[in-house]
C-alpha cells in the first residue's frame, strides 16, 4: 500500500498540487461571490468579465495562430479559441447592447440561448483533448455529429413538460469521457517510441481535464440554481483556462512531429536474421556507445545498428525484453546510475540523472521509485551503509 501511494505521488504529484490548488481556488471564489452587490456585478463585474473573456480568446488565438509551426493541434485549438471569443461576443452583444428574450441573466433558471451557447462551448474545449488522444480522428462530419444530440435536446427542453437542463448540461461531460478511453492506447503509443515522456500532453492532459471538468461542474450548478452571482467563478476562471492552456499548448510539442523523419529507402526490413542475432548486436552497440544517456533517445534511433522498420523495432523491444520501449530505456539508464553511484559515491542526484539521460530531477526520482521500489536517496543510503 505504502509503495501504491508513493508511485502515485511521484507519477502525479504536480497533477494532484493543481487540482487540490484549483478546487481550493473555485471554492473560494463561490463563497466570496455572495457577498458582491447586485448592482455591482450586473453593471461592472459582468461586462467587464465578458470583456475580458473576449479579449483572451482572441488574443489566445491569434498568438496560437502565429505559431501554428502546421502543427494539426494548434490549428484545432486556435479555432476552438475563436469560437469561444465568437460565443462570447455575440453573449456581449445580446447583453449589453440589444437585450433580447434569449437572455436570463441573473434569473432562476437559464434559457435555452444559455443552455446551448454554455454546451457549444463545453464541446470546443473537448475538441483539444479528442485530437491529442486520438491525433487525425476528428473530421468536419464527425464534429458536425457531434453537435447534433446538443442541438436536439436544447430544441427537446422548449417542448416537453420537464427541464432537461441538467441533461443537456451533462452533454460534455459524455465526450470527455469517451475522449479518455483512449488514453490508455496514446501512452502506450507514445512508451513504444520515446524514452522521455515529458512535455508530451500525458500528463498535461490531466491538467487540462482538471480545469474542464471544473468549469463543468460550475455549468451544472449554473444550470439548476438561481443568483445574480452565478458565472462570477466561471467567468475568471474561463479567462484563466483560456490563457494558461495557449502557453501550455505552445510550449508542448506534438509528439507525432516529434517522431525522427526516415527516409523512404531506408524503410526497408531485413527480416532473414532471428530477433536473438539482432539482440546480440543491439546489446553490444549499448554497452559501447550508451546512446540511452541522450535524453531525446529515439526507437528509430535503432537503425544505426538494426535494418528494422518501426514495427519490427518495437516488436523486438516487446519480445525479447518483455517491455515498452520507454521502460527497457529507463530501466537501462537506472541501471547506468547505479553504476554511476558506486563508481562516483561523491556524485549528487542531480548530476547522476543528467549523465544518465533524465530529462528532469522529477522524472529520475519517479523512474527510480518505479524500478527499485525505493527513492534515489533511500538506495544510495543503503549502498553507503553496505560499503
Amino acid at each position: 500500500m505504502e509503495k501504491t501511494l508513493k508511485n502515485l505521488w511521484y507519477n502525479y504529484q504536480s497533477e494532484l498540487i493543481f487540482g487540490v490548488l484549483m478546487v481550493a481556488i473555485v471554492m473560494l471564489s463561490s463563497y466570496l461571490a455572495q457577498f458582491i452587490p447586485d448592482q455591482l456585478y450586473d453593471t461592472v463585474l459582468t461586462p467587464a468579465f465578458n470583456v475580458g473573456t473576449v479579449t483572451a480568446a482572441f488574443t489566445c488565438a491569434w498568438i496560437t495562430f502565429r505559431h501554428v509551426e502546421n502543427i494539426r493541434i494548434r490549428h484545432i485549438w486556435g479555432l476552438a479559441l475563436l469560437t469561444w471569443g465568437l460565443g462570447d461576443l455575440s453573449y456581449l452583444i445580446c447583453y449589453q447592447i440589444a437585450p433580447l428574450q434569449l437572455m436570463n441573466m441573473g434569473a432562476e433558471h437559464i434559457t435555452g440561448y444559455e443552455l446551448f451557447l454554455g454546451n457549444l462551448l463545453g464541446w470546443v474545449m473537448v475538441l483539444y483533448p479528442t485530437e491529442t488522444l486520438r491525433p487525425g480522428w476528428l473530421t468536419w462530419k464527425i464534429v458536425l455529429w457531434q453537435l447534433v444530440p446538443m442541438t436536439a435536446l436544447v430544441a427537446l427542453d422548449y417542448v416537453v413538460p420537464f427541464s432537461l437542463r441538467l441533461l443537456i448540461a451533462l452533454y460534455p461531460y459524455v465526450l470527455l469521457a469517451l475522449a479518455l478511453t483512449n488514453i490508455h492506447k496514446y501512452r502506450q503509443w507514445c512508451e513504444d517510441n520515446f524514452s522521455t515522456l515529458d512535455n508530451m500532453d500525458v500528463q498535461w492532459i490531466i491538467r487540462y481535464c482538471i480545469m474542464l471538468v471544473l468549469i463543468g461542474l460550475n455549468y451544472v450548478c449554473i444550470c439548476i440554481g438561481s443568483g445574480h452571482t452565478r458565472a462570477f467563478t466561471q467567468q475568471w476562471f474561463v479567462i484563466f483556462m483560456l490563457v494558461y492552456s495557449t502557453e501550455q499548448i505552445l510550449y508542448r510539442q506534438d509528439p507525432w512531429q516529434r517522431l525522427r523523419a526516415v527516409p523512404q529507402e531506408e524503410e526497408t526490413t531485413d527480416t532473414e536474421q532471428p530477433f536473438d542475432a539482432y539482440k546480440e548486436k543491439l546489446e553490444a552497440w549499448l554497452e559501447r556507445e550508451k546512446p540511452y544517456c541522450n535524453p531525446d533517445f529515439q526507437l528509430m534511433d535503432l537503425r544505426q545498428v538494426l535494418p528494422l522498420n518501426r514495427t519490427y523495432l518495437s516488436q523486438l523491444i516487446n519480445t525479447e525484453y518483455g517491455c515498452s520501449f520507454y521502460q527497457w530505456v529507463n530501466g537501462l539508464r537506472i541501471n547506468e546510475a547505479k553504476r554511476l553511484k558506486k563508481e562516483h559515491p561523491e556524485m549528487s542526484a542531480q548530476d547522476i540523472a543528467e549523465r544518465c539521460g533524465f530529462s528532469s530531477r522529477q522524472t529520475f526520482y519517479r523512474t527510480f521509485l518505479r524500478e527499485t521500489g525505493c527513492s534515489p536517496s533511500e538506495w544510495f543510503a543503503a549502498q553507503n551503509n553496505t560499503i
